[in-house]
């Protein structure tokens, strides 16, 4: 019976794929980038665009206010007895900053043939106004045939995951009877190739440090005091090398105290998946692997704890020369963690390897900056083995699990406050250049992944009980 009503909907996804496209543009014009309180009327624009859309379809729908830019919340009813999916995504993107790096205006989409066909380039066009409007168009052509929905839905849409997402706890707790469901469809993540769907079910956690030594009590001029005095920046320099040893471990006690090895049912699966580490490398121009010996590419992305340093200030920056000592250095650093691993014990672990390192007279500062746990999904959870089936039926393969050594710290907040675990369904590819100049969603993706969701929707239903 399912299939019955899914076939015409996805006849209907065809039919208007041209429509679908066209609303796909038209909320890429809107640059609405949260981390530059310039953009701020557009971040709200993009918030009324998408609202207007959902009730368009026939959601109750609504833009609500929040801590800094808007929440979109609708919902929508179903048939008695069906599960009840909240479907997770954010209207807002990232700078498009360096604008001379791209081919053409980042917010005046356009589409352009190559090698998978016709792709659409943008700001935000996978990243994640494209995925969103994965399942939107599905719950469009679902209406448009059956005038209803096969499952209850509420749709939450965030405005500031590309700034931090300062204001969706606070939002999930206020609202959390609301937002309850039996689980959540998470729409911003990636497939294993093009013909092979993915579902992802390890993330990454993260946690994001300042880390700010204090030497002199000014600058010193490099000539009456150099030889003379340690010099903050070469002091950061020799601890931030200190960070791992010769075979890329991470050097802070206790930073492995939890983190469990990957098992050998899950190495064997990720072994089949033919990850091609040398194109890997290639496509950003290097040759040389990095990362913690004695593990697979795989397991050091996916499953094995960093420590990157995300940048350097110390000193004198502008043009030309200024010969001196400065009185502080700093850098940012991130760690990404895996399931098990407690971020507030990482940055104790972090600020002890500092501090014992620094000379008498030399202060530290931390600013922590954030931070989130790793997450991983339940595979056994019949909501997954639903989406899996629903992956199957568009794409006539088996999907993979995957993990991902990014984070989504929404996916994180969701379980923790709402009590649920998500779907992380998505149709982006590896060269999407998320976050890059010329970020592009390939049509057959933003086709493949509206008759994806809708396919989803029609297995979620077969749950009824």
């Amino acid at each position: 019976m399912t299939k019955d009503l899914l076939t015409p909907v996805l006849a209907r996804i065809d039919a208007g794929l041209e429509q679908s496209v066209e609303r796909l543009v038209d909320v890429l014009r809107i640059p609405s980038i949260s981390t530059d309180p310039k953009f701020d009327p557009d971040v709200h624009r993009a918030a009324a665009w998408m609202a207007d859309q959902l009730t368009g379809i026939g959601f109750d729908a609504a833009v609500r206010p929040a801590k800094k830019h808007p929440m979109v919340v609708g919902h929508m009813k179903g048939p008695e007895g069906t599960p009840h999916i909240l479907y997770y995504g954010h209207y807002d993107v990232q700078p498009a900053d360096p604008y001379e790096l791209w081919d053409s205006d980042p917010f005046e989409p356009v589409i352009v043939e190559a090698e998978r066909g016709k792709r659409i380039v943008a700001r935000g066009a996978v990243d994640d106004k494209g995925q969103v409007m994965t399942f939107i168009e599905a719950f469009r052509a679902w209406m448009e045939v059956h005038g209803s929905l096969p499952i209850s839905v509420t749709v939450l849409l965030e405005g500031e995951e590309e700034s931090g997402s300062e204001s969706l706890e606070p939002f999930l707790s206020a609202n959390k009877d609301e937002l309850s469901a039996d689980a959540c469809v998470v729409c911003d993540t990636g497939m294993w190739a093009v013909d092979k769907p993915a579902i992802t079910y390890m993330l990454r956690g993260i946690v994001s440090v300042e880390v700010k030594i204090k030497g002199p009590s000014r600058d010193l001029h490099s000539g009456m005091y150099g030889g003379g005095v340690i010099n903050p920046i070469n002091l950061l320099s020799r601890i931030l090398g200190d960070f791992h040893d010769e075979t890329g471990r991470i050097r802070i006690g206790g930073f492995y105290d939890d983190v469990l090895p990957v098992g050998d049912n899950e190495l064997k699966q990720w072994a089949g998946l033919g990850f091609d580490e040398k194109a890997f490398l290639s496509e950003v121009g290097l040759e040389v692997p990095g990362g913690e010996q004695g593990f697979t590419a795989l397991e050091r992305i996916w499953a094995r704890p960093t420590l990157d340093v995300n940048g350097i200030t110390g000193g004198y920056q502008d043009p030309g020369g200024k010969t001196v000592i400065a009185s502080e250095a700093s850098a940012k650093i991130t760690c990404r963690l895996v399931p098990d691993q407690d971020p507030d014990k990482i940055i104790a672990g972090l600020k002890a390897f500092v501090t014992e390192r620094l000379p008498k007279g030399y202060s530290l500062e931390i600013v922590h900056e954030g931070g989130f746990p790793a997450l991983r999904v339940p595979t056994e959870s019949d909501y997954l083995k639903a989406a899996v089936a629903g992956l199957r039926d568009e794409y006539e393969t088996e999907p993979v699990l995957i993990g991902c050594g990014g984070s989504i710290p929404a996916a994180g907040s969701i379980r923790n406050l709402l009590g649920m675990d998500s779907l992380l369904v998505g149709f982006g590819l590896e060269d999407d250049r998320v976050h890059s100049p010329n970020e592009k969603f390939e049509m057959v993706c933003f086709h493949r992944g509206i008759r994806s969701n809708a396919a989803i929707m029609a297995r979620l239903a077969e749950l009824a009980g």
